[in-house]
């Protein structure tokens, strides 16, 4: 390919809107185009680079057996209904009707339609089973952004598996985790296996791999030490022990004008400090009004209340609601006395005594809180968020917290969507039963702008070798000096002969255009060829990821650079 010919339309400035290094760049090297808010165009670059996630991808699906489908983009939102999914991703359900009125959802995932056809599945003897696509998802994302890392349009490959028991999920589960693992090492991805939520999707548990990087969406805490690592909507952490000491035999009422909040309440005289509190928030889960409560100087993680809760809708309480519920503001809040309303205690709070809260009376708390006799707690459960330099709850050590993008999510479904929809097997003892399900996922596009996130520097994209699109580029620094070109074309064609994917920069431009467009698209290894350097027989290789160059001579030059692309190659 000549770049002369090619589309790659590079712009000095970067993208006013972006916010990630990967939307800056993707955009500045002509990889990408948005056209609304969450859809991208991607240009002959991205669909290079795209086209080789893709390979990766498939190439280790079916390494563990997978079989590919091809399965359609619009469903019958009955088919939705049915799982009760229609409901649970309203939010994010891009819906219309046809002509006849029928209603369709445009599929953000396909655990819906596979389960269908599973149903075709008559023995035990068929099983297992693991099937997979690469396939166009939509999603209403209320706010898209990132670039490729949140978009309302996207591929995704989703693999599913069938089997007839949970020691066969167990199996496919790790096939699955193994496979992954090699996947990001190949895409030159530092993700890390973390303990996730499985939200909407359901299951018994799930694994996220999750890649450390400042423009990602998902807090993680890990432990250095031992390994430990978990999505903060799952984490957990051990909290060093507390002695209380006696209190009254009852709580006991004091003023409080002005408090409003636990900063507050920890400088008021008389108050306490916010590990001494007790936090009452107001919540409405699935339209029921519930208090929840938690440490002082502890935030709650909201997803632990909805998969503690298997609540779908989850929302804060309004200040009217809070108001006619308890009869105080929010900085007045307590659970003391409270009938007729559900309790949720944090783990952090039990056995906890002479502890303060609010009086449910504007400008007063209570002293002397004891919360298992004071307090009627409906469940404790694990609700808050852990925060870094908390005691791993594997060995101890200090967890840090770091933010990561959500590079792949593996789950494991268990009977939900066999049991809706009817897809069940002949067991051994020819007794008929569900199937058991796993579902397995990754972005593609997602996966290439986190690629950029790891790998770039301030003159542009650092791509591996492994997804660049192009492997090399032969750049020749003047196309009117016939000895330049004619050296340069034998070069690029001893390149292609040799099966490097290569093109050749035969544009009239500045020296200085050229080089800068080379790094900016990342390109792993650029020859020079030049008058300067001819005169002595050699042209400049210069390797991107490193900034190192060295001389080679015309003759030696594309069977060394072919060698180091192999070499690339043979690192994934």
């Amino acid at each position: 390919m000549r770049w002369s010919q090619a589309f790659i339309p590079t712009l000095r400035e970067d993208p006013a809107d972006a916010e990630a290094a990967s939307h800056r760049l993707l955009v500045r090297g002509g990889f990408v185009r948005q056209l609304m808010a969450g859809v991208y165009s991607l240009l002959p670059l991205g669909r290079r680079v795209r086209t080789k996630v893709m390979r990766i991808i498939r190439e280790e699906m079916e390494a563990i057996g997978a079989q590919e489908f091809v399965l359609p983009e619009l469903h019958p939102a009955e088919l939705w209904r049915r799982t009760g999914r229609y409901e649970v991703m309203a939010d994010v359900l891009l819906t219309l009707e046809d002509h006849r009125g029928g209603e369709l959802v445009l599929g953000p995932t396909h655990e819906e339609v596979f389960t269908l056809l599973a149903a075709e599945l008559t023995s035990y003897r068929e099983l297992p089973q693991l099937w997979y696509q690469i396939q166009t998802k939509f999603r209403d994302e209320p706010r898209p952004k990132s670039g490729l890392l949140r978009t309302r349009e996207f591929t995704m490959k989703d693999s599913y598996s069938f089997d007839l028991d949970e020691e066969g999920l167990d199996r496919q589960f790790r096939a699955h985790y193994d496979a992954y693992v090699r996947i990001f090492r190949r895409l030159g991805l530092p993700a890390i296996p973390v303990v996730a939520s499985s939200g909407a999707m359901g299951g018994s548990g799930s694994v996220e791999f999750m890649v450390p990087a400042a423009a990602g969406e998902d807090d993680v805490a890990h432990c250095p030490s031992c390994g430990y690592a978990a999505n903060v909507e799952r984490a957990t952490s051990t909290l060093p022990a507390v002695e209380d000491g006696e209190g009254p035999a009852a709580p006991e009422a004091f003023p409080t004008p002005g408090v409003r909040t636990i900063a507050d309440l920890e400088e008021f005289p008389g108050g306490a400090p916010a590990d001494r509190q007790i936090k009452t928030l107001v919540y409405f889960l699935d339209g029921r009004a519930t208090l929840v409560l938690l440490r002082g100087d502890h935030a709650l993680q909201e997803q632990k209340l909805r998969d503690a809760t298997g609540a779908v809708e989850v929302r804060p309480a309004r200040p009217e609601e809070i108001r006619t519920l308890l009869g105080a503001d929010a900085g007045s809040l307590g659970a003391v006395g409270v009938e007729d309303v559900p309790i949720i205690a944090d783990l952090a709070l039990r056995g906890r005594r002479n502890l303060v809260t609010g009086a449910n009376v504007d400008d007063t708390h209570l002293r002397g809180v004891d919360v298992e006799r004071d307090v009627a707690v409906s469940r404790w459960e694990d609700l808050r968020a852990v925060r870094a330099g908390e005691a791993c709850p594997d060995c101890g050590a200090p967890l840090e917290v770091f933010r990561a993008i959500e590079a792949g999510h593996i789950f494991k479904l268990g009977t939900r969507y066999a049991e809706a929809l009817g897809a069940t097997v002949l067991d051994v003892d020819g007794k008929q039963v569900p199937l058991v399900m796993g579902s397995y996922g990754i972005g593609v596009e997602r996966n290439l702008a986190t690629i950029v996130e790891v790998h770039h520097d301030d003159k542009g994209i650092v791509w591996p070798v492994s997804v660049a699109p192009y492997e090399a580029v032969v750049t020749i620094v003047k196309v009117d000096d016939t000895d330049s070109w004619e050296t340069g074309k034998r070069i690029y064609e001893e390149l292609e002969a040799l099966g490097v994917e290569v093109i050749v920069d035969d544009r009239d431009e500045r020296p200085g255009v050229k080089f800068n467009d080379a790094e900016l698209v990342g390109i792993p290894f650029r020859v020079t060829v030049g008058p300067r350097g001819l005169a002595e027989g050699v042209v400049e290789l210069t390797t991107r990821a490193t900034g190192e160059r060295e001389e080679l001579t015309v003759a030696e030059a594309a069977t060394h650079v072919a060698r180091l692309v192999e070499e690339g190659r043979r690192s994934e």
